[in-house]
């Protein structure tokens, strides 16, 4: 092989070698992400304890819990959006178990359609949280006019008199007509290792074919400038 071949050939194989190593990398965020997740569904679908004395934003994140209580009469509006549903609120009210206040996150209802006032106690089985909806994008919420664009637990607390405590309803007993709870799962944490691993292995193989198309190229140039 020429020795002006040789240069382009290990610039071509360090290349490769390169983004091989990267995807690789990411199999190996995959295989730690999907653990992770495991592990947060497992979480979420243990069986309900009772409502910690102080919970904790870290140490509880996804505890399932029960708890007992009233639904005040004021309701927060969430802006959100659901597929093949459209537009619509989360409601967020607080809850009163006689004794705490805390936030409950009672579920999904379409932006035409009524609030509904429940009267009694309920049974609620859930889960806490305290999301971080709020993006760089997110508009400030709109505390006079009741639409919310975020969870922002602190200030929902403040306004409606709770805990900074956020109870996501799974399942109310007995449920409100016309509200769909939307439970807390692993939909919104983000695992796009697998995609950006096939990337890089796409690279490495459009790396290779390129250094092998510029290498076949030189030598029939070489050839044809010795003839």
């Amino acid at each position: 092989m020429r020795k002006t071949l040789i240069v382009p050939l290990i610039f071509g194989i360090a290349g490769v070698a390169v983004l091989l190593g990267l995807g690789k990398w990411q199999l190996d965020r995959l295989a730690w992400k999907e653990g992770i997740l495991a592990d947060i569904e497992a979480r979420i679908s243990a069986a309900p304890v009772a409502l910690p004395d102080e919970a904790e934003p870290q140490a509880d994140r996804y505890l399932p819990v029960e708890v007992t209580g009233r639904i005040g009469a004021r309701t927060l509006r969430v802006l959100v959006s659901r597929k093949q549903v459209g537009a619509g609120y989360r409601l967020i009210s607080a809850l009163d178990t006689g004794g705490r206040r805390v936030l409950l996150d009672r579920g999904f209802v379409k932006v035409a359609a009524d609030i509904p006032q429940t009267s009694g106690e309920v049974r609620v089985t859930g889960n806490l949280h305290w999301p971080d909806d709020r993006l760089s994008s997110t508009p400030e919420n709109d505390v006079a006019g009741n639409t919310w664009f975020a969870r922002d637990i602190a200030q929902m607390a403040e306004v409606l008199e709770t805990e900074p405590v956020l109870v996501v309803a799974r399942d109310v007993s007995p449920p409100e007509q016309g509200v769909t709870p939307l439970p807390v799962d692993t939909g919104g944490i983000p695992n796009d290792h697998l995609s950006y691993a096939i990337t890089w292995f796409s690279l490495a193989v459009i790396w290779a074919a390129m250094t092998g198309a510029f290498i076949w190229r030189a030598r029939r140039a070489a050839k044809g400038a010795g003839q």
